[in-house]
């Protein structure tokens, strides 16, 4: 199905009451650009709250707010899509007029709207995920692409990721999986802390391990995470299940792997030494290198010793074993 594109342009006064006037037409499925968000995000309360921002983030600082919504490319959405701009257009007198406030940034209440195919905007990143050797061993593949083993030996984790995670492909899941190669051993138990995709219990599970957990606080991460095992056929070895690790998982682990990023990595330390068993091992990832010194320090603290630490680009992975 093709859609149109639809775009209000407003100002950071008229948001609410362009929202307001979408209500009232049952137009809730809006995406809202508002740099006033990327403001917000800047000013960080947690120092958990982000460890690196990217570049597209940056730029919507700069844009103009607007709402975007879908309407179907037929006579019918040709139709909301005229109600639309009547009813914006009227909005944009009040405004004017001076009716809803005087002085105030509302904006140039403008409606733009484009032809856009399903695919454009809803599967087009698919096209970018290939299937990528990630260590000596491991290949990740998507389930739309076809791959044929090089090597009897060679591991193949299947994962549908969906737009929310990412591919398993990023320089911090290569660091935690290639020192999980390394350290785990026969009949290890494994945790999982912010399983996201679940590719690291995956990878667990086709590396040998028959008990093992993950967990993440964010249900849609535990539903993907749960598809992703059963398109492995991991199901009788891996569990995956809502949780937070400070409080109602009551699991021992040989192993806790976490790819989360470098203060939830040092917070969540102390938790992660209560859920190792005798002098377990803690793989933390998603640690910009500029940190590593200062995540090591703070698991040190908390009864850890640093054994081995891996770097690729800006990122660094962390081996550490409980005295």
């Amino acid at each position: 199905m093709n859609y149109i594109e639809t775009k209000i342009y407003t100002g950071r006064d008229g948001m609410e009451h362009l929202l307001n006037l979408l209500s009232a037409m049952g137009r809730e499925d809006v995406v809202i650009e508002d740099p006033a968000d990327v403001a917000e995000l800047m000013d960080k309360k947690n120092s958990y709250d982000w460890d690196y921002v990217d570049d597209d983030v940056m730029e919507q600082a700069g844009r103009e707010p607007a709402v975007i919504l879908y309407l179907e490319d037929s006579a019918e959405g040709k139709a909301q899509l005229e109600e639309l701009r009547q009813a914006v257009a009227g909005l944009k007198e009040q405004l004017e007029s001076g009716s809803l406030g005087a002085g105030k940034a509302f904006g140039r209440m403008e409606v733009e709207a484009r032809p856009v195919r399903d695919e454009d905007w809803k599967d087009n990143w698919k096209e970018y995920f290939k299937p990528a050797k990630i260590t000596e061993r491991i290949v990740v593949k998507p389930t739309w692409e076809e791959y044929e083993k090089q090597s009897e030996d060679e591991l193949i984790i299947q994962i549908d990721p969906g737009m929310a995670f990412g591919t398993g492909t990023h320089e911090t899941t290569t660091l935690c999986i290639r020192l999980m190669e390394k350290y785990l051993q026969e009949g290890d138990a494994v945790l999982d802390v912010g399983c996201g995709s679940g590719i690291l219990s995956i990878a667990a599970g086709l590396l040998g391990m028959k008990n093992i957990l993950g967990v993440d606080i964010d249900p849609i991460a535990v539903q993907v995470s749960q598809e992703n095992v059963q398109l492995n056929g991991l199901s009788q070895l891996v569990n995956i299940q809502y949780g937070d690790l400070t409080k109602g998982i009551d699991y021992k682990a040989d192993l806790v792997v976490a790819n989360l990023m470098a203060d939830l990595v040092m917070m969540l330390s102390e938790d992660v030494a209560k859920h190792l068993k005798g002098k377990g091992l803690f793989i933390s990832s998603g640690i910009l290198v500029e940190k590593q010194a200062q995540v090591a320090e703070a698991i040190g603290r908390n009864g850890f010793e640093v054994i081995e630490v891996l770097e690729q680009g800006d990122w660094c992975a962390i081996a550490a074993r409980l005295k």
